[in-house]
């Protein structure tokens, strides 16, 4: 039995803040002569202190203007000696906010433990590759990839708001794209630029709508693209 049999909207409620700047995505490393049997590759993870620390404390403060209760950070610093920085700053910035409940949780155990009982996370922050790669599995626990909204968010700059998916050119013109995402992150955007209550009436249409059923083909529906769009518009108060 699929451990999330019978899990619901309530079960499944969760935000990943992902670090976007540094890590193994810094692009520092090379590949050395290639195809020969002295081929070498050299992928180096930088993580400063600024960038840690700024991302740590973007989902304290927003668990705490959302009334969330629990955080948990995923690293993996019992194999790469670099996340000790990370568990660090979580600890020290963990005690500026005694009312929201820290824990860290090594990637591998978190990821179980993600699928096995999702309802026990409410926000989570990580690094930049675990994050890609956490914030595809999330969105399939949510449903897939359909569904997931996504921010890029830069303290000193404008945002970037797309969803989780990207732009999914293998399917373009077919009408198999779910919509949703792209509906929902604007709301997501909304709810960034002050304005709560419009993000609100967004996101009870998608839910009214998602509540019906019958949506694109990735959550086992016979929509089409144009027809869930419709819905969702009709479902606006």
């Amino acid at each position: 039995m699929s451990p999330l049999k019978n899990k619901g909207k309530k079960d499944v409620d969760f935000v990943i803040f992902r670090e976007n700047t540094e890590g193994f995505y810094g692009g520092i490393g090379g590949h050395f002569k290639r195809g020969t049997l002295n081929e070498v590759a050299i992928a180096e993870e930088i993580h400063t202190r600024m960038g840690v620390e700024r991302i740590i404390r973007a989902p304290f403060s927003w668990a705490d203007e959302n009334k969330k209760s629990r955080g948990t950070l995923a690293d993996k610093s019992n194999a790469i000696g670099a996340h000790q920085l990370w568990r660090d700053v979580f600890i020290q910035v963990s005690k500026e906010y005694p009312g929201l409940s820290a824990e860290h949780l090594y990637i591998d155990t978190l990821a179980m433990q993600w699928v096995l009982h999702p309802e026990r996370f409410e926000v989570i922050v990580t690094t930049n590759l675990f994050g890609d790669i956490l914030s595809d599995l999330g969105a399939a626990l949510a449903g897939g990839l359909g569904l997931a909204a996504s921010a890029n968010l830069n303290p000193q700059s404008v945002p970037l708001f797309e969803p989780v998916h990207g732009s999914a050119p293998d399917i373009a013109g077919t009408g198999q794209a779910n919509p949703i995402a792209m509906i929902l992150t604007p709301a997501m955007m909304l709810d960034y630029l002050g304005h709560p209550n419009a993000s609100q009436v967004i996101k009870k249409a998608v839910t009214r709508v998602l509540e019906l059923g019958g949506d694109t083909v990735d959550v086992r529906g016979s929509r089409i693209t144009t027809q869930t769009i419709e819905k969702i518009i009709s479902a606006l108060d």
